[in-house]
């Protein structure tokens, strides 16, 4: 590596003192790692890692009168240790500490196995190779979840459909020889550093690619629970819900949706199903879309075996038998209008030259965080609402330490659902994730963490999500940018959610819980972890979420929903949007069945319409 395009020296001396590498020789690999990651970051993220570790440095200079990479390990700990002994500081190593542990993870690629099935035939052109302009009966935007079902369903009508995705195509091979974290920043958008601004901040990774979040999901798929259904037709007015009974069968047809065989849980999933079970809560195997599933728990960054049916491996080629076309690399600039009415899209390639695709429907299937943008660039963006009403369904979890080896990343990734506080709007699920990739609780610096690194075999780790209510916003035109404020309610039910966890956990068999919390980063008992709950302020959360909804809200009434009860976009003819956007509310469980029966229910609604 030259000179010009090494890491900064702040970069490695911070990667050696927080991760307790022995010296900064030993960290330069992770250091190159870690820079590369954040390459696929938006500028100001890498911005913010790069100006992060040298304001760290700065400090290590200031305390000894040596930069970290130039102290030996004694010296960089206690360096560490009075950084996170003030609150601002420890903020700043806490944020640190997630990308260097992604990029410290497992060097080695998954282990090999057999293919559950081949790549399917897909009609994909990269745009550099699609011409300037075209025509099309229908354009389609985005190949997710959303996008998928609509573009089958006009396909199999005898439309001409072309489907536009902003990232590439994937196969199986590009998920089989190379490392999790190598993955990682290809398959996510703005390279897995997503967040929603707020107190605290939300980490929202997203997928991107043909296949869209499909490719990088856990493949849970509940159905919509009735009680939602119910309140969307009664108090949104959105009768195409009355067909779920119809749909949601077809959609799960589609998926291949099972209950997940037990023989593949792995540990992390069987203590999860044995706290619950000792607590007599209600708990079981999870649904999943992965006949063949061998338990690698690599479903994150792509599955090896192709034994996850994202829409990549059944809708999009199903509308491509029957005639669709896929774009991949192309960026949608607007949707374009003629006197009210769609007409087709305006695009761009990599290189920045333009694509024009003409059509009298336009289907906005970009996802709930980059629809709102599209729209605003489309002059389409005039309802008081659009980009407010997000939902984003906020994950956290603990760990707990056994004292037999659980190796939490021997099963599947997402195995078991703990329903017991459901109804509360808590929902618990077993969660893993492959090496390095699911360590961000891990306390400490140096060669504590390193410690804690290197005894992580013992850790099973179990997530809950949060019904939560709209409190986000999706601003910006050029790019979004999403802001979140968590309600008071949802405060409470994230404190009750981590003493939930805390529970199964302990009820398992844990001898303690790692919190992730920098001020409490362990528990001994569920009096204490319920104690440390108690006092829990909102900025000391930890989030995560994964299932943006509602910023393109759809309903009967005008004045509350940009999207009227058919998907229609209000103040046009023949532009639709069929994602997770328009949800009128937190499905309360994870949605892409949800999304993909809505979307199916738009799509023959817009055949209907002509």
């Amino acid at each position: 590596m030259t000179n010009e395009t090494a890491p900064p020296r702040a970069l490695t001396g911070t990667v050696a003192a927080l991760l307790g590498m022995d010296t900064a020789a030993e960290a330069a690999p992770v250091t190159e790692r870690v820079d590369a990651l954040c390459r696929g970051f938006p500028r100001f993220a890498r911005f913010g890692l790069h100006a992060g570790s040298g304001a760290l440095d700065t400090v290590a200079v200031l305390l000894t009168g040596r930069r970290f990479d130039q102290l030996d390990a004694d010296r960089r700990d206690e360096v560490c240790r009075t950084l996170t002994a003030r609150p601002a500081l420890a903020t700043l190593v806490d944020a640190l500490k997630m990308p260097l542990l992604l990029a410290s993870g497992s060097a080695e690629p998954p282990p090999e196995t057999g293919i559950v099935r081949p790549d399917p035939e897909l009609d994909c052109t990269p745009a550099d190779r699609w011409p300037a302009r075209a025509t099309a009966d229908a354009v389609v935007i985005g190949s997710g979840a959303g996008g998928a079902m609509v573009a089958r369903t006009m396909a199999r009508a005898g439309l001409s459909v072309v489907i536009v995705e902003e990232g590439g195509r994937f196969g199986v091979e590009d998920f089989r020889g190379r490392p999790p974290a190598d993955r990682f920043s290809e398959l996510y958008r703005d390279g897995g550093a997503t967040a929603a601004l707020g107190a605290p901040p939300v980490l929202l990774p997203l997928g991107k690619g043909v296949g869209g979040s499909t490719l990088i999901n856990s493949g849970t798929c509940y159905r919509p629970p009735a009680e939602v259904v119910e309140r969307w037709r009664s108090a949104d007015g959105i009768e195409l819900v009355e067909r779920f009974d119809e749909l949601v069968p077809e959609v799960e047809r589609t998926l291949g949706v099972a209950e997940q065989p037990t023989d593949v849980l792995g540990r992390n999933g069987e203590l999860a199903l044995e706290g619950a079970r000792r607590l007599g809560w209600q708990a079981g195997p999870l649904h999943r879309n992965a006949p063949g599933c061998g338990g690698c728990c690599q479903c994150a960054v792509g599955c090896p075996r192709n034994a996850k049916n994202g829409v990549h491996l059944n809708a999009l080629p199903q509308a491509c038998a029957d005639g669709a076309r896929i774009v991949t690399e192309l960026r949608v600039d607007r949707v374009l209008v003629d006197r009210g009415t769609a007409a087709g899209v305006a695009a761009r390639r990599p290189d920045g030259t333009p694509v024009e695709i003409l059509s009298p429907r336009v289907v906005v299937a970009a996802g709930a965080t980059e629809t709102p943008p599209l729209l605003r660039r489309s002059g389409l963006g005039g309802h008081a609402q659009l980009g407010r009403n997000l939902a984003l369904h906020p994950a956290t979890s603990l760990a707990g330490r056994f004292a037999e080896p659980v190796e939490s990343w021997k099963g599947v990734l997402q195995s078991v659902g703990i329903e017991q506080w459901h109804n509360e709007g808590i929902l618990l699920e077993a969660t893993a994730a492959p090496p390095g990739m699911g360590t961000f609780v891990l306390p400490g610096t140096g060669r504590e963490l390193r410690a804690e690194q290197e005894a992580s075999a013992h850790l099973a780790t179990l997530g809950a999500m949060i019904a939560d209510e709209p409190s986000g916003r999706v601003h910006g035109r050029r790019r979004s940018v999403l802001s979140y404020r968590l309600s008071r309610t949802d405060h409470g039910k994230l404190r009750a959610a981590l003493r939930a966890i805390g529970d199964v956990l302990f009820a398992a068999g844990a001898t303690e819980v790692l919190t992730g919390l920098p001020r409490h980063p362990r528990a001994s008992t569920p009096a204490e972890l319920h104690a440390i709950t108690e006092r829990l302020a909102r900025p000391e959360l930890h989030l995560a979420a994964f299932h943006p909804t509602g910023s393109v809200r759809m309903g009967a009434d005008p004045e509350s929903s940009p999207v009227d009860e058919r998907g229609r976009l209000r103040g046009t003819s023949g532009v639709y949007v069929a994602d997770a956007s328009v949800l009128p509310s937190c499905p309360t469980v994870n949605p892409q069945v949800t999304i993909m029966a809505t979307a199916l229910a738009i799509a023959e609604s817009a055949v209907a319409d002509g």
